[in-house]
């Protein structure tokens, strides 16, 4: 039986996400594959890198960057959240990524973006830490509005999040009968429709695919939530979910915020850390 592992995004509420990952690597918990949306994708990485501790690292260290997030880099470069600052020069050199461990780590590690002309997700298994690899990455995480539209593997690209925010059923069609989802969100979360839905409408008319899936986001989202429900009852998923509402919005410039965040992951991983077990009989 092949077991997985569901990583939702949330921009920097993903801090909940590394430390409950972080709880994992420390007690030898691995999965044999993992899908990882937007901030779950890159975040997520660092458990197939085996990397405890390097996200909230320099996620605390840099979150007062401009070049690392601001509006100034939304200004200069149509990335609020840099693009080869964030996904080449941090990795390659400021705090390395690492590359080898990650490519010769057998999980499969895939990332979900959404094609902007067809409006559908697209899921990449990502094999290395190469630049057009990490590229993928950056795709998935790159909000509408916040970021340009990612160039990859032929396509047009943006945050996955935007057509597959809990992609369970995507790791069942791969063969991974039962999966650990780690969630962003409290599991009584409704998702609402956004303010932003017009602006979305007039600055991406030239895509009307992507406007359309981005206005049913709630829609798709709130009814992903009805089916992880339904195999956590199954026995098929065991959900990590924070308690209530995470303290922290999509940019957070406080290090202790991000790390309060973090904690309240470690605690849940903690928490839920031999259910965890046996639910994948380690």
């Amino acid at each position: 039986m092949k077991y997985g592992l569901v990583l939702e995004g949330g921009a920097m509420r993903g801090m909940f996400t590394v430390g409950v990952l972080d709880v994992f690597m420390e007690n030898n918990i691995w999965l044999d594959g993992a899908v990882g949306v937007s901030a779950g994708a890159a975040f997520g990485c660092n458990y197939k890198s085996k990397q405890k501790g390097r996200a909230i690292r320099y996620n605390k260290r840099f979150c007062n960057d401009k070049r690392f997030c601001s509006w100034s880099s939304l200004i200069k470069t149509g990335d609020m959240f840099g693009a080869e600052f964030c996904y080449h020069t941090i990795p390659s050199s400021l705090d390395v990524f690492d590359g080898e461990v990650y490519k010769n780590n057998p999980m499969e590690f895939y990332v979900v973006c959404t094609d902007v002309n067809t409006g559908k997700a697209v899921y990449h298994v990502s094999r290395s830490a190469e630049y057009n690899e990490l590229e993928w990455v950056r795709a998935s995480a790159s909000m509408p509005l916040a970021s340009r539209i990612v160039h990859a593997g032929g396509r047009e690209l943006l945050d996955g999040g935007v057509t597959d925010s809990i992609p369970l059923r995507f790791m069942e069609y791969r063969g991974y009968e039962k999966n650990v989802l780690i969630l962003t969100q409290p599991r009584d979360y409704v998702k609402p429709h956004s303010k932003s839905e017009k602006l979305v409408s007039l600055y991406y008319k030239k895509y009307p695919n992507l406007v359309k899936a981005y206005c049913s986001r709630p829609e798709v989202y709130n009814q992903q939530l009805e089916y992880v429900r339904k195999a956590e009852a199954d026995g098929r998923a065991f959900v990590i979910a924070p308690e209530t509402k995470l303290p922290v919005g999509h940019i957070e410039h406080d290090p202790n915020v991000l790390e309060k965040v973090y904690n309240l992951g470690i605690s849940a991983g903690e928490k839920y850390l031999g259910e965890v077990r046996k639910f994948i009989g380690k």
